[in-house]
């Protein structure tokens, strides 16, 4: 946290630049700032913290998300936000366009920089027949998490902003939950976070998990929204709070329960019985003071302290995210993997895509009659495949997660019972696994094709040539084969032919791999 005395800098600003860079700003002791775009806040900055210090001054560069915005004009005002003094203004020009820059997403729904960096629909930008339904959302699932046997409560900004201001904050964009467990050991707090997300479950809801004591509960609004509200589950232990995932502190269990109140947009919701106390362990003594660039400085303790516990599971998502986002646009072709399982297995009953991305694989083996199973671990990148073919019978889309064991086994023998012949592919995924994912992959595809004489088709980057199929693929960093060869022989599994090739004519391109592997020929 700032220091008062930073907060309270007043005076303008020596603005020396402004382009499709970023800001270039004279020598200045650190302070908040907020830009607008036309007289709407768009981002909101710490000088010294978040700029870089060069000769002719302290550089901002523009979020990543926020440049392909940057062509055209604005009037650009930098203000005080505690006190809402103007430091700069000016009407300025970026690139070439003569049109107003108007920073909305494809809905016309207007966008900012939030304090992860992302460009989202933040509060400021709702009217009240978009925060209803959210206020409704909230009671909905604070319901049924304490029906299915916890005690939750607002938690991180939609407290903050509750308690402090008695409203959603401006500059915040989703809604977070929290609940502290009856048990006092990881294990049991991570069976009790499960048995909750099948609960919530069998009641209807769809729970995505950003680790074993965070959930994610969806909530379909009247007007279609899919709705995620954030839900961190803690435990008090030896004298300290830990509450999923950024707060280890010495506490005690009366300054949470029992729960009080506060109002938030005219609503009365649970919140911790100390309020003070509650909101400093998580953004510190000056919790009162706005902070719209505010960020987490958690201890590294903490950090190696939740990763072993609880983290692990999500791994690699948010890439693969971007990665679908980036593509979205990309045309998509059936893959050699899938050619070559369709020729070699003319007979074959069902097809299993491990990693299937959009689901072109799929999709052409329904289309051929075949059954096919899609499963992958970005369902962003599946779904609109999914509602396409959701009256299909040939085609099955599933979320599965090569990091979390439970998903392997469970999903695993879940298709074990499908028609037979099964054969398996995947097409550059284990590149961007470590050795536990790929021997999960293994264990996975093993159980899958076990009772028929079906195969695992693998293919990868072996060799990054000088070229951008990396970045096409999503495979980044290519994987040697002797690796995966030594990961198959320790699964039990053998392979039946290996093939290594050029993925165009140039003798510089990238090479890719290619492996038949089974586990059901006795080994020589």
């Amino acid at each position: 946290m700032k220091a008062l005395s930073q907060l309270r800098r007043s005076g303008p600003l020596d603005v020396r630049r402004v382009d499709v860079d970023g800001l270039l700003i004279g020598p200045q002791r650190d302070r908040l700032v907020d830009i607008a775009f036309d007289g709407r806040r768009i981002w909101s900055f710490w000088l010294m913290r978040d700029g870089e210090e060069t000769d002719a001054g302290m550089l901002l560069t523009w979020p990543k998300p926020l440049r392909p915005f940057l062509d055209g004009v604005a009037d650009l005002t930098l203000t005080d936000p505690e006190h809402g003094t103007v430091l700069f203004e000016e009407t300025v020009r970026f690139g070439t366009s003569p049109e107003r820059i108007d920073i909305v997403n494809p809905a016309g729904r207007p966008l900012a920089i939030d304090k992860s960096l992302k460009l989202v629909e933040t509060f400021d930008t709702r009217d009240a027949a978009h925060v209803e339904p959210l206020l409704d959302a909230i009671e909905e699932v604070l319901g049924a998490l304490d029906k299915v046997g916890v005690r939750p409560f607002l938690a991180y900004g939609t407290a903050l902003g509750a308690i402090r201001d008695g409203g959603l904050i401006g500059h915040d964009s989703d809604a977070d939950l929290g609940y502290v467990s009856d048990h006092d050991h990881p294990v049991d707090v991570i069976r009790e976070s499960f048995r909750i997300q099948r609960a919530l479950t069998d009641m209807g809801y769809r729970v995505t998990r950003y680790s074993a004591i965070a959930l994610k509960v969806h909530v379909e609004e009247s007007d279609g929204l899919d709705r995620g509200l954030d839900v961190f589950g803690g435990f008090m232990r030896d004298g300290k709070l830990y509450l999923m995932g950024e707060i280890a502190v010495p506490f005690q269990e009366s300054w949470i329960y029992p729960l009080g109140t506060a109002t938030l947009e005219g609503r009365e919701f649970p919140v911790p019985a100390d309020k003070d106390r509650f909101l400093t362990a998580t953004y510190g003594p000056r919790w009162r003071t706005p902070d719209p660039a505010y960020k987490f400085t958690t201890p590294a303790s903490t950090i190696e302290l939740f990763n072993g516990w609880f983290r692990g599971m999500r791994t690699g998502r948010a890439g693969w995210h971007g990665y679908h986002k980036r593509t979205v646009d990309h045309s998509r072709s059936v893959s050699a993997v899938a050619r070559e399982v369709a020729e070699r297995h003319p007979d074959l009953a069902t097809y299993v895509d491990i990693g299937c991305g959009r689901g072109t694989d799929v999709a052409w083996f329904a289309d051929r009659g075949t059954a096919a199973v899609g499963l992958d671990f970005q369902p962003y990148a599946y779904e609109p495949e999914a509602e396409r073919r959701a009256d299909d019978p040939h085609v099955s889309f599933q979320l599965f997660n090569l990091l979390e064991l439970r998903h392997v086994l469970a999903v695993s023998a879940w298709v074990a019972r499908m028609p037979g012949p099964r054969a398996v592919g995947c097409v550059h995924v284990v590149e961007r696994l470590g050795h536990r994912g790929r021997l999960n992959m293994l264990r996975a595809a093993r159980m899958m094709v076990a009772g028929t004489s079906g195969t695992l088709h693998l293919q990868f980057l072996s060799e990054k040539g000088r070229d951008s199929y990396a970045r096409r693929t999503g495979a980044r960093k290519p994987l040697a084969p002797e690796v995966v060869l030594a990961e198959v022989a320790e699964s039990g599994g053998r392979v039946l032919e290996l093939v290594r090739e050029h993925v165009s004519d140039d003798p510089e391109s990238s090479q890719v791999c290619r492996m038949t592997i089974d586990w059901n020929q006795p080994h020589s």
